[in-house]
C-alpha cells in the first residue's frame, strides 16, 4: 500500500523519526518517497494529526 502526506501536515516531524526505511523527506511539509516505502503504515499510526493517508 501506499502512502502520502497530505495538506494537514504541521511538520512535527514525528512521521521521519518513525519510518524504518528512511522514505519521509522534509519540506514546507514532509514527503513520502514511493521508491523507499515499504507501505508498512508506521509513519501513519505515529501521525499526530492524522495527516498521512493511504493512496
Amino acid at each position: 500500500m501506499a502512502y502520502r502526506i497530505t495538506d494537514s501536515c504541521v511538520a512535527c516531524g514525528t512521521c521521519a523519526g518513525e519510518c524504518p526505511c528512511g522514505a519521509i523527506n522534509e519540506g514546507d511539509i514532509y514527503v513520502i518517497d514511493q521508491d523507499k516505502c515499504a507501505g508498512c503504515g508506521t509513519c501513519a499510526s505515529a501521525c499526530p494529526t492524522g495527516a498521512i493517508v493511504e493512496e
